[in-house]
Parts: structure tokens; C-alpha cells; sequence
């Protein structure tokens, strides 16, 4: 915990003399969402509070509007504690992501299409698989994903999906093995840029559902053992 809050203390700087409990909760997101904080972790009002240099009660509004996003959840007489996938909550969220990301691909208008974005995603996984850093590509592949959302150019899609997406990083911080999980999309996101790059809209979407659905598979695979041997006796 002392290296996290070391960290933190770090991010006090960003808060400025405007400090507000988003602010504060865009940090903890990005914390969470890089795996400072594991799944499970108690996040000590004092600590953290202590570490950024707000209030109690900013840190409270910012607990809760995390807890709102799912990322947190609040156990009566314990605390605060980043939360916990289950097996049911990662395949929603995937349901979430098929119903997303398919729609936006297949409401694109006419090609080209603003990928530069999408491009830097695949070039940084492939990079970061290149130094045996698979903590990295999964980084990449989610920053991959939300480059293809934003090509909605929709506040509110992007506004979503940055919650479904910290969500699914709380679900890879519990994988013993990212390179298993992640290796085989490297080559699969650059096909479905080739075919965006191509104009080749329904090719793409195709490309993206089947992904989608394997990675599921995959996922909850591991999920479910990994959720199974930590509730073992």
C-alpha cells in the first residue's frame, strides 16, 4: 500500500487549487484501471485522502461516483473496496461491447475513415509484445478499442464505454497469464484495421463480432478458474 500511496501523492499536483471530487475520481479510475489498486483492495480514507491532499468529504463524493461506475462498492461496516468481477459481470460487459462497438463500425458512413488512433494502438500492442510486456499490450488493446468507439464521434458513447472498459481492465488484473490472453488479438486488431483501411465496413464488423465472442470464451475461461481457486478453502 505504501508504494500506491507514494503514487498518489504523485497525482496531487494535477488536482490544482480547483480540486474537485471528479478530479479525484478520474485519478483513482486511471489507478484502478492500472492495477495500483487490485481487485479486493480496502482503499483507506485516510491514506488516500492523506496522499492527494483533499478533504473527507471529497473523497467520499469521489468513492461514490465510482462506485456508481462499478469500479468500487461499499460494504456496510468495512468500507470502501475496488470491486470484484464476477463470471456474470464480465459476460455483460461483453454483451455491452458486442452491442457497442458492432453498431459503431456498422454506422460508419463512407471510407476513409480518421484511424491514426487505431493505428497507434496496434503499433504500440505489437511494440510492447516485442519487450515481453503483456500488462502493456493489454493497455494497448483496450486504447485499440476506444480508438474504434470514438470513430462515433459520440460524447456519450465514449463517456460510456470508458466505464465498460475500466470495468473489463478489474477482470484482466485477476488473469495469471496475459499473454495468453492477450497474444492472439495482436494480429486480430490489425485485421480489422486493414479492413476499416480498405473501406471494408461489413468485413470489419464481422471481423470484430467473431473477436468479441472468442474473447469472451477465453476470458471467462480463466475467470472463472482464477475467481474459483481464490474462493477455495
Amino acid at each position: 500500500m505504501a508504494e500506491q500511496l507514494a503514487g498518489l501523492a504523485d497525482d496531487r499536483a494535477l488536482l490544482g487549487r480547483t480540486s474537485t471530487a471528479e478530479r479525484v475520481s478520474d485519478i483513482l479510475r486511471s489507478r484502478v484501471a492500472d492495477g495500483y489498486f487490485p481487485p479486493g483492495t480496502r482503499l483507506s480514507e485516510d491514506s488516500i485522502g492523506g496522499a492527494l491532499g483533499v478533504s473527507r468529504n471529497t473523497l467520499r463524493e469521489a468513492f461514490r461516483l465510482l462506485t456508481h461506475e462499478r469500479l468500487l462498492v461499499h460494504e456496510l461496516n468495512r468500507g470502501v473496496f475496488v470491486r470484484v468481477l464476477s463470471v456474470e459481470d464480465v459476460e455483460d460487459i461483453y454483451r455491452t461491447r458486442a452491442l457497442v462497438e458492432c453498431a459503431v463500425v456498422r454506422g460508419l458512413g463512407e471510407p476513409p475513415y480518421p484511424l491514426r488512433g487505431m493505428a497507434e494502438a496496434v503499433a504500440g500492442g505489437e511494440a510492447a509484445a516485442a519487450e515481453d510486456d503483456w500488462k502493456a499490450v493489454g493497455t494497448a488493446n483496450i486504447h485499440f478499442h476506444r480508438e474504434l468507439v470514438a470513430l462515433a464521434r459520440s460524447e456519450r458513447t465514449d463517456e460510456l464505454m470508458r466505464s465498460v472498459f475500466a470495468e473489463l481492465r478489474l477482470a484482466f488484473h485477476l488473469v495469471d497469464d496475459p499473454r495468453r490472453l492477450h497474444e492472439p488479438y495482436l494480429a486480430r486488431n490489425r485485421r480489422i484495421l486493414r479492413a476499416l483501411e480498405a473501406g471494408e465496413r461489413a468485413g470489419a464488423e464481422g471481423l470484430l463480432e467473431t473477436y468479441l465472442a472468442d474473447s469472451l470464451e477465453r476470458v471467462v475461461e480463466v475467470y472463472r478458474r482464477r475467481v474459483g481457486e481464490e474462493s477455495a478453502p
